[in-house]
């Protein structure tokens, strides 16, 4: 039974009150006193109507009134709800190492009950060297800890934060930790990067070449058999790896994309795989997850295939074959559920016949082959892409001008023309686009300025390198595609005064 006894607040109240049950030898369970309140527990029984009589009759006692709980026990039901209600596990030690609290979500990622563990040491339950330990003896914080448990029962992954609980006097009694698991931070960072999904809807053709590889396509995106994407540059690799996503029963997962030939190889094998605590100079206190980790129940765009180094192709394959990965620096086995679309627009066969890719690397992705076609066998989807594409910006085109696009034979493929018309568009301002505005100039169309041959030869070749330099990006690959050194494609940067193509674009 539970009364809460409203009272005058004098001194010895309290006593009066404690006097009343123990002649009668009544076990007062709980009591709890603030001013004008005392609340009491004890076990119901046939005493009662003379305990309500005797309290009553004390001076300065104003009411008796049944309650359901102490404020102290309606104060534990709240703090416990509040407990469970966090989507992070959470986690308390008392001053000498033993669990004092353990909610429903931190026995999920600990795999543990907590009617077995409370009271039990920590280090003992899970590592004698967990962070929450070393809080308890500095008063320090500490954020973000990845921590690995290979304990015998008790086998998880998490990161966690940690904070004193500090007494009046500043003194350390106990530690409260959060719990993350890796798959709620990976949910959490997809949502809020997430980019807008790219369907097959969004893919703009008209050819039938087309129409039967999205056909293909649509088809294998319900299968987790891993695919390569065959195609020159430009040709639009990650837009049909996007849509194959959206489209497959992972498009509730990340799709992680990453470019294997923009990246130094010692970081492009951490930022696949990760890395553990101080596994080289400059890494981050505590490690990090790599985009394998991050991808878990997604797909793995690996773009530029061909350029991972022949050193990082054995473990990249047996994060293929046995969907497992190992950070740099750590030993452990991390198993990872992920979908692998890779591209290139190299012929890996002949890299094998040459002994720069492994072969059963390359058989390993291989799985199912797909040949994006460049834009210059498809002439067909030039002016639909055209439309599609001059249409955000509501803008027109003269015949003369389309002729010219239907002609050019389009190195780049779409990104070239994307290019293109948005050069066009500056130039052109509110006016349909001209043959003029187009900056464009191949040898099935010859200069239209007239002048000698050289003069004619010499502005096709300005055009040839401008062009090229806009589609690359890069002056080596604007070389490797025109057949020229780096060091040539310099020189006819300085002849022909295109240097502002090399702004934030130099290598």
């Amino acid at each position: 039974m539970r009364l809460k006894i409203n009272t005058t607040d004098r001194v010895g109240m309290v006593l009066d009150v404690l006097q009343v049950f123990a002649p009668l030898g009544i076990d007062i369970q709980a009591m709890e006193v603030e001013p004008g309140a005392i609340y009491v527990r004890f076990p119901e029984g046939d005493l009662y109507p003379r305990i309500h009589a005797r309290i009553l009759a004390l001076a300065g006692v104003h009411t008796i009134e049944e309650i359901s709980s102490l404020p102290q026990e309606q104060r534990r039901r709240e703090l416990q709800a509040i407990v469970e209600a966090v989507g992070e596990g959470l986690v308390a030690i008392d001053a000498q190492g033993r669990i004092t609290l353990l909610n429903a979500a931190a026995e999920s990622i600990l795999k543990l009950k907590a009617n077995k563990v409370l009271g039990k040491k920590i280090g003992r339950v899970l590592r004698p060297d967990v962070p929450m330990l070393a809080t308890l003896k500095t008063g320090l914080s500490y954020d973000n800890q990845e921590i690995v448990i290979n304990n015998g029962p008790v086998q998880a992954r998490y990161v966690t934060s940690g904070r004193p609980l500090l007494d009046h006097e500043g003194r350390v009694y106990g530690v409260v930790a959060s719990l993350k698991d890796p798959g709620q931070i990976r949910a959490l960072v997809h949502s809020v990067t997430r980019a807008p999904e790219i369907t097959f809807a969004d893919i703009i053709y008209r050819s039938k070449s087309m129409e039967d590889l999205v056909g293909l396509c649509k088809q294998v995106s319900n299968s987790d058999a891993t695919i390569l994407l065959y195609g020159e540059s430009g040709t639009g690799k990650e837009l049909f790896a996007r849509a194959i996503h959206a489209a497959s029963p992972r498009r509730d997962g990340a799709f992680v994309p990453i470019n294997c030939g923009a990246l130094p190889d010692a970081l492009l094998e951490s930022e696949l795989f990760g890395y553990e605590d101080g596994a080289f100079t400059g890494s981050r206190r505590g490690g990090r997850m790599g985009l394998f980790e991050f991808g878990h129940g997604g797909t793995v765009f690996l773009d530029e295939i061909a350029e991972v180094p022949t050193h990082l192709q054995p473990k990249l394959l047996r994060a293929l074959q046995a969907g497992s990965i190992r950070r740099v620096g750590g030993n452990e086995e991390i198993q990872v559920d992920v979908r692998i679309i890779a591209a290139t627009n190299k012929n890996l066969g002949q890299l094998v016949r040459e002994r720069k890719f492994r072969e059963d690397l390359y058989y390993r992705l291989n799985v199912i082959p797909l040949t994006i076609p460049p834009l210059r066998q498809r002439r067909e989807d030039i002016d639909i892409l055209v439309e599609h594409l001059l249409a955000r910006g509501r803008a027109g085109i003269a015949p003369e001008a389309m002729s010219v696009l239907s002609r050019h034979q389009w190195p780049g493929n779409v990104r070239e023309l994307e290019n293109v018309l948005e050069r066009a568009l500056t130039i052109a301002g509110s006016k349909p686009i001209q043959r003029e505005h187009l900056l464009l100039d191949d040898v099935v169309m010859a200069p239209s300025g007239g002048g000698t041959l050289k003069e004619q030869v010499a502005e096709l070749e300005r055009k040839l390198v401008a062009d090229a330099l806009s589609n690359y990006r890069s002056t080596r690959r604007a070389g490797a595609a025109l057949g020229l050194s780096h060091t040539s494609v310099l020189n006819k940067v300085r002849r022909y005064h295109l240097e502002t193509f090399l702004a934030e674009r130099k290598d």
